[in-house]
């Protein structure tokens, strides 16, 4: 029988704990560049869903959606869709992977928008794809309106 043993001296202990340490935080780095980077998915396929996103948005609502309409994404943009793109983008949405697909866009009239609670015109339109949604924004309908992301930033 043939039996080798290895001594490790003190300097090597202090390597291992110092590789083992560096693996841990590489680990920790990659787990949390993994949930920044990970896409939040939103199931909006029935009418309570929608309205219980909404109200997460910070925006009141009424009861129900005021219209609803299909649209095709076109399958190469313009500058208006490169612009609605842009604002999608910076919501963590992207309309790139939907060109040439229909989706339904759902419109909601917004009742606490700040400085336009009585007018009635500021509306928010949910762009939702096999019940997933994809994208959207909150408007005002008057001629020199405005657009904004999904979320209330008065919140």
């Amino acid at each position: 029988m043939f039996i080798k043993t290895i001594k490790l001296k003190k300097p090597n202990y202090l390597a291992i704990a110092l590789l083992a340490a560096i693996a841990c935080l590489v680990v920790i780095v990659g787990l949390t560049a993994y949930k920044l980077t990970r896409k939040t998915t939103y199931e909006l396929g029935s009418e309570q869903q929608r309205q219980q996103f909404i109200k997460e948005m910070g925006w009141e609502t009424e009861k129900e959606f005021s219209d609803c309409k299909k649209v095709t994404i076109p399958q190469e943009f313009n500058q208006v869709y490169e612009s609605y793109n842009e604002l999608q983008k910076q919501q963590g949405f992207d309309l790139t992977p939907y060109k040439g697909k229909e989706c339904d866009i759902y419109t909601y009239k917004i009742t606490n928008y700040k400085d336009h609670e009585d007018k009635g015109d500021v509306v928010c339109n949910l762009m939702i794809c096999d019940n997933k949604l994809i994208g959207g924004d909150v408007c005002s309908t008057q001629l020199d309106g405005f657009m904004q992301g999904l979320k209330n930033k008065d919140k």
